[in-house]
This record gives C-alpha cells, sequence and structure tokens, in this order.
C-alpha cells in the first residue's frame, strides 16, 4: 500500500496566480502582460508559510531561490564575530527577499519571521531563463535589485552622517512610505520588530532608542502604545530630518 509523503507544516504546495495577486504591483509581475504574467505563473511554485521567529533560511544555506512576500514580515540579520546580531533589513509584503544569495551561491544573512509569514517561492535558475526570454521581467527584477542597492545606500547614510533622533525620524518616516504604498495608513501602524531591534538597525543602543522615542511624543511628533505607532505630525519629522535637532 503506498502511503502519501509527509509534507512538513512549514511549506504548502499551492499554485499561485500572479494575474490574482493584489501585489503585483509591488512584486515581479508589474509591467507584465497577461501572457507574460502566465508565464511567471508556471514559475512560481508553492507557497511556503514560515512562522514567528522562524527562518527562512540562514547564512550559508546554498542559494536556491528568491522569495516574494506574500504576507508578514522579516527581517534579516548577520552574526557578528563577538556574537552580537546585526539587523541588517527589514522587508515587508509585497517586498522580494534572498537577493544577498546571488553572487556567491550561498546565503550571506538571516532572514527571520517578525509575525506568521508567508512567501512565494521562485526557483532562481528558472527565472534566470525566464528572464532571458521576456525581456520586461528582466527589466523588472533589475529594478528591484536596484531597489534593494538604493536602499542600503540609505543606511549607510543613516549610520554615517546623522544624529540619533535623525535616524529613527528617517526610519519612521520610510516606514511609513512603506505602508502608504501597500495601501495602509501612512500616520498609524503596528511595528512588528522591537525596539533593540530597530537600534541594532539604525546603529543605536537601545536605550537611545528609547529615549528618541520619548521626545518624539513629548514634542507631539508620534504618539505611541508599545508597539503602535501614530504619526502625529509628519511635517515636524521631515523638518528634523532635514535641519537637523532644535
Amino acid at each position: 500500500m503506498h502511503t502519501k509523503p509527509v509534507i512538513p507544516l512549514s511549506v504548502t504546495e499551492v499554485k499561485i496566480a500572479c494575474s490574482q495577486c493584489n501585489l503585483r504591483e509591488l512584486c515581479l509581475p508589474f509591467g507584465l502582460d497577461p501572457n507574460e504574467i502566465d508565464r511567471l505563473d508556471e514559475l512560481v511554485g508553492s507557497r511556503r508559510k514560515i512562522k514567528r521567529h522562524q527562518h527562512l533560511y540562514r547564512s550559508g544555506d546554498p542559494f536556491e531561490a528568491i522569495y516574494a512576500i506574500r504576507t508578514g514580515s522579516f527581517k534579516t540579520d548577520v552574526i557578528l564575530e563577538d556574537g552580537r546580531d546585526q539587523v541588517t533589513g527589514f522587508q515587508m509584503t509585497g517586498e522580494v527577499m534572498g537577493l544577498d544569495g546571488i553572487s556567491i551561491e550561498h546565503h550571506t544573512c538571516n532572514a527571520i519571521a517578525l509575525e506568521d509569514s508567508e512567501v512565494c517561492v521562485i526557483p532562481f535558475g528558472r527565472l534566470e531563463e525566464l528572464s532571458r526570454e521576456v525581456e520586461s521581467l528582466q527589466h523588472q527584477f533589475h529594478k528591484i535589485m536596484s531597489r534593494e542597492i538604493v536602499r542600503d545606500h540609505g543606511v549607510m547614510m543613516l549610520l554615517g552622517s546623522m544624529r540619533a533622533e535623525e535616524r529613527l525620524a528617517a526610519f519612521l518616516l520610510n516606514m511609513s512610505q512603506r505602508f502608504t504604498a501597500r495601501g495602509f495608513s501612512p500616520s498609524e501602524f503596528h511595528l512588528r520588530m522591537t525596539r533593540d531591534e530597530i537600534g541594532s538597525y539604525l546603529g543605536l543602543k537601545l536605550e537611545t532608542v528609547s529615549r528618541a522615542f520619548s521626545r518624539f511624543q513629548d514634542e507631539g511628533f508620534v504618539s505611541v502604545q508599545q508597539k503602535h505607532i501614530r504619526i502625529l505630525d509628519i511635517a515636524g519629522l521631515k523638518a528634523l530630518l532635514n535641519h537637523g535637532p532644535t
């Protein structure tokens, strides 16, 4: 008697229709015609569910696929020589992860779910083949890679030239823009990461992040209830970013 193979709970094999996904304008299908989207549908083979605090991939894992976040959010980090975690980024619904593995064929960071999440698995070898045939897909993929490079440069600017409160203001404004692009409120959102993780990303100590949040609240820039953020004065945050602390 034949028995069906046991599929891990973290992996769900489901055929995905990119044409029916409400994230298509944020993800790879953007700009493709219906026929090209059908071909991409054939490429994207599965969804993978990742529980909160679980790894999507680890540093050193073989690079086989990139991942489009369908629901949820992630952080990426690296382990420093002294054993500390250094957060290198926060990724949201509609963004593509795993690009770090392209150059050396293994992942160089860890990707960890900040909440129960789901990703679309896009085998990279097959994506390369299809990109050679569909010029608009190759163009969109290059745009995604460029977006990651620009984001990395933005972080370098944060760490290199801004004071603590400017860094936090830039972070909150960036989150506001990213939530807006997904159809959510630009002024009220829930941060899935901890303040410690925010500090690691911004190159700040936990106490410094907490003090900056407190000052923003005292100044009337934001209202903070644990991880729930309400921006009361977006113009004030932008002014702080442009002119520095008063």
